[in-house]
């Protein structure tokens, strides 16, 4: 478990392009109730917020999940983050996991989630990203929607409509991942531009939390949360007294106050 950057209630970034944009975040993780080890990892440090659910035994897994947020953090502290970089990161995490003690034959690996503050065009955005089953949600106006899609068997079997999503949560399948970061190969995420808007809400999150709370349950505690700290106490705490049956990972992200530059047709 490495968990890099802490809560903030208000941090702001000017953009490349002059756009001014107020965050606050918190984040936590949790062992759960049925694990020994939390193979979880978070890095939470404008702009760039993921989550890494290690694999491949507890040192592996642990390691694995380490290095994807160590080389993504290096990031942090800039104003803006692209795909570039996010792909550079997780090439070198795949690298450094090769080097790394604790890895069994088959390698160690994880999952990641995350998003990058930046610019899509000439647009302020959320550059989401995903590999594996953790996930980001976004909540406007208390409308919840899952910007990301597993990759999984179960996912798939979705998608194919051989089970509906209800039976996709209690398949036996439902841990088996059809992609992941390491195990030796290049890792290849998925990513979506969202554009930032002032007042929505981000969840990212492992599937220790989706594993014990529906949509609708997220959904209620991410509006009656009124901070980020505390909407990210109540989910762990519920995913937790669910069962907490795997590692439970969240942050939480608020966009504040999102400015744009002035221009010169503004006057007059």
């Amino acid at each position: 478990m490495t968990q890099i950057g802490n809560g903030n209630s208000r941090h702001e970034v000017t953009l490349p392009d002059g756009t001014e944009v107020e965050l606050a975040w918190s984040a936590a993780t949790d062992t759960g109730l049925r694990r020994s080890v939390n193979e979880d990892s978070y890095v939470a440090q404008a702009p760039v917020f993921a989550v890494a659910d290690g694999m491949g035994g507890h040192a592996a897994g642990d390691f694995a999940s380490a290095a994807v947020v160590t080389r993504l953090a290096e990031h942090g502290g800039r104003a803006a983050v692209g795909t570039a970089e996010i792909d550079a990161a997780l090439k070198s995490a795949v690298q450094d996991m090769g080097r790394g003690t604790g890895v069994t034959d088959e390698g160690s690996g994880t999952t990641v989630t995350g998003v990058g503050l930046g610019l899509v065009g000439d647009e302020p955005a959320w550059i989401v990203f995903n590999i594996g089953d953790s996930r980001v949600y976004r909540l406007v106006g208390g409308v919840l929607e899952q910007l990301t899609v597993d990759h999984s068997i179960v996912q798939e079997l979705v998608d194919a409509g051989q089970i509906t999503r209800e039976e996709a949560d209690t398949h036996p399948h439902s841990n088996v991942i059809t992609r992941a970061v390491g195990f030796h190969e290049a890792p290849i995420p998925d990513y979506r531009a969202i554009p930032l808007e002032e007042g929505m809400r981000l969840l990212l999150c492992s599937d220790g939390l989706t594993k014990e709370l529906t949509s609708y349950g997220i959904r209620h505690f991410l509006t009656s949360g009124r901070s980020p700290d505390q909407a990210v106490r109540q989910l762990v705490e519920a995913a937790v007294g669910n069962g907490g049956r795997d590692n439970v990972t969240v942050i939480v992200l608020d966009v504040l106050r999102v400015v744009r530059p002035s221009t010169g047709d503004d006057a007059g």
